[in-house]
């Protein structure tokens, strides 16, 4: 699905029963509604003509039945194409939020507040076609009942029905692209507002720390401010739209109606004639609406499945392999030159806990990235193996069950501490990963202990304790592999060594690698391996290097 159309097809193509079903009984109520007029005015015709009591009566009932018909073809109508809507815009919500989960090319600018706008406004939005298409259909079903029944009174009132109807459709046609166009560019900007104000808030505490609150309320200002006289524009041409298709089919239902009271006045219809064109006139005034209104909301639905299409034809960061990691729970670098990296070739043993000493913060990030399978292969030179196989023949599956990388930046979500440590409610190991993690303190503070409701972004904890609360979300996971980039650098240096022992404890024999500067972590490894200028300069324990190193000990030493 690469354009806004073709993911309209698919909606279309989804969700055709419920929408031939909605057409049906839309069109059923429409035609009694469109009914009513026309028995009314033959109820007039008959009496007015002395007709008996019982053949009244029977009239009467016919009415009553047609009110019935409206009644329940509406209630079933609107609930069968209100549930395929809403269906609908769940399977888009899924399919954006699936996608927007997964690795995508560095071109696709799109923030986190984009796509969750995306996700919810035009996934909503691009559904209603389910609903647009049956109610444009009915409407042309009224429409038309209505010219037959006119040109059966009379040929040019029906003319002028048919006539006329054309004409608005024509004007307001050409106005709905106006809106389409933007419709699209307003959802656009109070995106990108909404992704500033996510941004900000989550980065409110440096900015408070350096004094930048204001300059960053003036930035989120300018975005928001543009949203808001794009917001304008919309409002003013679906304003304009909204009153010229009034006018419109206001003017076509009164000229109608003093039509049929001249042709009365000539005598070439009957009073009952009357009732009924004046009826029908009066009644063409909602269809009209409805009719009229269509387009804007297929240029809607359509600008919104544009939006969509961003997300979902976005090409993948990378092609997953098909094969599975194989027993073999080692790490390791070929020849891998990415970035600041240079030729970089090292390898772990499955069980060892090592210990990597990068004098450069963005080599660090660099080697955590490519450990995370955040770069596409094709971004960097050399091979990196887990389990004895390439990285890139892996996967996805695959390589997240077996190689876990938690980042520096350690994200908390909204929930509960219990849901921050296992997400997905699955481990064993609760409470050893909080125990080792050091995060006892924060579940004793409180007497909810692990149920205590964390805000979002870990808004009321502290830095260490959200580091912490991370930490301890990676331990539970207990994957095969375990790297941790910085896991201690928001600690004191007790707590330090507390989690460097706890971790060792509860790590051993399953591989574990550590990007650190901790000398707590550094001394607890099996091995430290030295990265200086992106490549490998020194190995050896925490203790040995520390004595013939001078440049370690200048880097590790605090």
């Amino acid at each position: 699905m690469h354009t806004g159309p073709e993911i309209l097809r698919v909606a279309l193509r989804r969700n055709v029963g419920a929408m031939v079903k909605g057409t049906v009984l839309m069109g059923m109520y429409q035609g009694a509604e469109t009914a009513v007029p026309i028995v009314l005015g033959a109820i007039v015709e008959y009496a007015l003509r002395g007709g008996e009591l019982s053949s009244l009566g029977l009239a009467l009932l016919a009415l009553g039945l047609v009110m019935a018909t409206v009644s329940y073809s509406w209630r079933f109508g609107m609930r069968a194409l209100q549930k395929a809507n809403t269906t609908e815009a769940h399977r888009w919500r899924v399919a954006v939020a699936d996608r927007g989960l997964q690795p995508v090319a560095r071109d696709v600018d799109l923030k986190s507040g984009e796509v969750l706008t995306i996700a919810t406004e035009d996934a909503d939005q691009t559904a209603d076609i389910i609903e647009v298409l049956p109610l444009l259909i009915s409407s042309l079903v009224s429409v038309v009942i209505t010219g037959v029944v006119l040109a059966v009174i009379s040929v040019p009132l029906g003319v002028l029905v048919f006539a006329g109807t054309a004409a608005i459709l024509t004007v307001l046609s050409v106005m709905s692209r106006r809106i389409g166009a933007s419709t699209q560019s307003q959802q656009a900007k109070v995106a990108r507002a909404g992704a500033k104000v996510s941004d900000l808030i989550a980065g409110l505490r440096p900015l408070h720390g350096f004094g930048g609150s204001y300059q960053a309320f003036q930035a989120y200002r300018r975005v928001s401010t543009e949203a808001k006289k794009q917001s304008i524009v919309v409002a003013r041409v679906n304003g304009v739209y909204a009153g010229t298709a009034l006018a419109l089919n206001s003017l076509l239902a009164a000229t109608v109606t003093l039509w049929a009271g001249w042709l009365t006045f000539q005598g070439q219809i009957t009073i009952g004639e009357l009732v009924t064109a004046v009826g029908l006139a009066q009644f063409l005034i909602e269809p009209l609406k409805m009719f009229s209104e269509m387009p804007k909301y297929v240029m809607i639905a359509r600008a919104s499945a544009e939006r969509m299409a961003l997300i979902l034809a976005a090409p993948p960061l990378m092609t997953p392999g098909v094969e599975e990691p194989g027993p073999d729970s080692g790490l390791e670098l070929d020849g891998v030159t990415h970035g600041s990296l240079r030729d970089l070739t090292f390898s772990v043993r499955p069980g060892e806990f090592v210990a990597i000493a990068a004098y450069q913060p963005q080599a660090a990030a660099e080697l955590a990235s490519l450990l995370a399978v955040d770069v596409p292969p094709a971004s960097y030179s050399g091979v990196i193996r887990v389990g004895k196989r390439e990285i890139a023949s892996l996967t996805i599956t695959g390589v997240r069950t077996c190689l876990l990388v938690n980042p520096s930046h350690h994200e908390v979500f909204a929930g509960t501490l219990r849901d921050n440590v296992d997400p997905a409610g699955t481990s064993a190991l609760v409470s050893e990963a909080v125990d080792a993690a050091m995060l006892t303190d924060v579940v004793a503070m409180h007497s909810e202990g692990l149920d205590y409701a964390v805000r979002d972004r870990g808004a009321n904890l502290s830095g260490g304790q959200r580091q912490r609360l991370s930490l301890a979300r990676a331990l539970a996971a207990n994957p095969e592999i375990l790297v941790l980039h910085d896991p201690t650098t928001a600690v004191d240096a007790v707590t330090e060594q507390l989690i460097a022992r706890n971790v060792t404890a509860l790590r051993r024999g399953r591989t574990t690698i550590v990007i650190t500067s901790s000398p707590a972590l550094l001394d607890v490894a099996d091995r430290v391996i030295v990265l200086d200028d992106g490549t490998v300069t020194g190995e050896g324990t925490h203790r040995d290097l520390l004595g013939r190193d001078s440049s370690y000990q200048l880097a590790v030493a605090r």
